[in-house]
């Protein structure tokens, strides 16, 4: 039996009509089941493409197409249990992260079982990305690649493109559904099963095309006759759902829609949403750090410690990357690809700009070291994590202005980059950009320490105050 791995990670979807610039934009923090696990930010280049694809997990042998588009990754630092590639944006401008592990039940676990040889997480960017060119040919791909091969494990994951964003789960051993997100929506999805109300006769979702079958020939439906809720049918509403999962989808429907009252541990909290205003990536990477600020279940907050322990934070120590795929439609399709990443815990960490259609990206992000090195973003974003959560009350306000101002001067850069790439555009220029944005990240992070080493050395439980 091999050692199955397992993440637990949040997704936040939204569409185009729902972003403050007219873009589509695709979102998850990337959970590890353990604290430290170094992630790169890579390109993949055609030829460098397998032609077979082995899992090192399931040990599942997969022939790939020919002619691989080139395509941006955050696989592992570590490769022994696989590529995990996770998340990036292809040189068509096709977007995909991979995966949110979901929930199942035992009803349909029952019917169409799990398969220990089947594709999970560490293969799915791999043997997708490369070979489609739009948002629902991922979904068609994938479905076609799950029938055949299966799944070892539940899992979501959402495509897009500059159109259209597309949120896809697995079901049992071998079926799926997918929805198309409307353009005015957004979507928080935590682990687990997240489509609720689902139209099968519609343009805007796909599915395994015997689901309504199966679900009426084994009776999986536990809701009134013409009611379709996958949630329902699918998925679980357990204590721990209570206490883990959906108090993610609560927060984040808070902050995006403050109007609306709802209980944390509601296992019917919606699906598609609608914000009350137009959202911006910095208020996507909030709710990706947050910890439930300004409630009683804030863990730094002045809850009793029950409270404070009571629900599973979206931002949590086990983050090792954050990204926001945005794919623009105010800029030539040539500069539309940005892939914002942010590597380590979230409390202390900041999203970087960076341009998709290049051949390479910057060595500080692409050759990240296996332990610690100073030398390599992952590790200074731990660094900051580790001794901001020490004393967070002393060193928020210092984080704070280290995120915005950093956030302001990336902007400031990449809009200059946009004007100049417009003009005379050459990959390039977008790679040296991305270099001054990583370098400049570095520096500003490594500034950051220094005042949170300032700050603090006065403070230490080994000092005595009297001088001598």
């Amino acid at each position: 039996m091999r050692n199955k791995v397992k993440s637990s990670c949040t997704t936040i979807l939204v569409g185009k009509k729902a972003s403050i610039d007219g873009s589509t934009m695709i979102a998850r923090n990337e959970d590890s089941e353990k604290a430290i696990e170094p992630k790169r930010f890579i390109v993949v280049q055609p030829e460098a493409q397998p032609k077979v694809y082995e899992s090192k997990i399931s040990h599942v042998s997969i022939p790939l197409p020919d002619n691989p588009l080139r395509y941006t990754a955050t696989p592992n630092a570590d490769d022994s249990i696989g590529i995990w590639g996770e998340a990036g944006i292809n040189q068509v401008n096709v977007a995909m992260t991979a995966t949110e592990t979901i929930t199942s039940n035992s009803r349909i676990l029952g019917v169409d079982p799990y398969v220990e040889n089947g594709i999970g997480e560490e293969d799915l960017l791999t043997i997708v990305l490369p070979y489609i060119s739009s948002a629902r040919e991922g979904v068609t791909r994938l479905g076609k690649l799950l029938e055949e091969y299966g799944t070892y494990e539940p899992n979501a994951l959402a495509f897009s493109d500059n159109d259209e964003i597309w949120y896809f789960e697995t079901i049992g051993g071998h079926h799926w559904a997918a929805i198309k997100v409307p353009d005015e929506a957004y979507v928080i999805a935590p682990n687990r099963m997240n489509i609720d109300t689902f139209e099968v006769d519609s343009e805007n979702t796909m599915c395994s095309a015997d689901l309504v079958e199966l679900i009426e020939n084994y009776h999986l439906n536990p809701d009134p006759e013409g009611a379709l809720n996958l949630r329902h049918i699918f998925g679980s509403a357990t204590i721990k759902d209570h206490h883990y999962n959906n108090p993610r989808a609560w927060y984040g429907q808070k902050y995006f829609t403050p109007e609306i009252v709802q209980d944390p541990m509601d296992d019917n909290l919606p699906f598609i949403c609608y914000a009350n205003r137009k959202i911006s990536v910095e208020e996507i990477k909030f709710v990706l750090s947050s910890h439930y600020q300004d409630t009683m279940f804030d863990a730094y907050g002045t809850g009793t410690e029950q409270q404070r322990k009571s629900f599973r934070p979206i931002g949590i120590n086990r983050n090792i990357q954050c990204h926001i795929l945005q794919l623009r439609n105010d800029v030539p399709k040539s500069i539309s690809g940005i892939q914002w990443l942010a590597f380590g815990p979230n409390t202390f960490n900041v999203l970087v700009p960076f341009y998709t259609n290049v051949e390479q990206t910057p060595a500080r992000y692409s050759d990240t070291s296996t332990s610690f090195d100073f030398n390599h973003p992952y590790w200074l974003f731990c660094m900051a994590a580790l001794i901001g959560d020490y004393d967070y009350d002393r060193f928020t306000d210092i984080y704070a202005d280290y995120e915005q101002e950093s956030m302001a001067s990336f902007r400031n850069k990449q809009l200059l980059a946009d004007v100049q790439a417009t003009k005379s555009f050459s990959t390039d220029y977008l790679e040296e950009v991305n270099q001054q944005l990583a370098e400049e990240c570095y520096d500003r992070t490594v500034a950051l320490l220094g005042k949170m080493l300032e700050k603090g050395a006065t403070h230490m439980t080994l000092r005595f105050d009297l001088g001598d």
